[in-house]
């Protein structure tokens, strides 16, 4: 074999290499459950660089002191303040990371196993999820699950009208 034929064997077995290799944050197959439920102001913008501007998450809306809980189960890696910011990260058996910010008060301490759906704190009116592979930042949105309701009949004259069932989370 020629040194130019081995060059081109190498290149091929080199691209194929790349295109097989899935990547880790795709691959994962993640679903997660949405840690409050509120109307986002702000969504994820990916930074240009590692110190560029950008928005490394999703910014929610929510009312005062509502429930934050866990996308999915994980153990705490950090509860505290960074810049007078309250936060929690919790790491996931798939390596990955979420962050929820701009919390008013916390459930939960370094070192503690949280399930999914599990209380994790508080925020105030503004509310930062973030989610992360290695150093990676990746947009939630399309991991996060949706609530999706049964159609159900209503009978038209509002008698025996029964509750309607408990919406399911869909993944995407």
């Amino acid at each position: 074999m020629t040194a130019r034929t081995r060059s081109r064997v190498a290149a091929l077995l080199l691209g194929l290499a790349v295109v097989a290799t899935p990547n880790p944050a795709d691959a994962a197959g993640l679903c997660l459950y949405p840690p409050v439920s509120a109307p986002v102001l702000d969504p994820f913008r990916a930074p240009d660089c590692p110190y560029c501007a950008g928005n490394r998450g999703i910014e929610y809306g929510p009312a005062d002191r509502t429930v934050v809980v866990a996308a999915e189960a994980g153990t705490v890696s950090f509860s505290g303040l960074v810049a007078g910011v309250r936060y929690v990260v919790i790491d996931h058996a798939s390596g990955h990371r979420t962050t929820y910010g701009q919390l008013a008060d916390t459930s939960v301490g370094v070192g503690a196993r949280v399930r999914r759906g599990a209380r994790v704190g508080v925020t105030t009116r503004r509310f930062f999820f973030g989610l992360r592979f290695g150093e990676e930042y990746l947009d939630p949105q399309p991991y996060l699950a949706v609530r999706v309701l049964r159609p159900r009949l209503v009978p038209l004259d509002g008698r025996n009208r029964r509750p309607p069932p408990r919406a399911r989370l869909v993944c995407p």
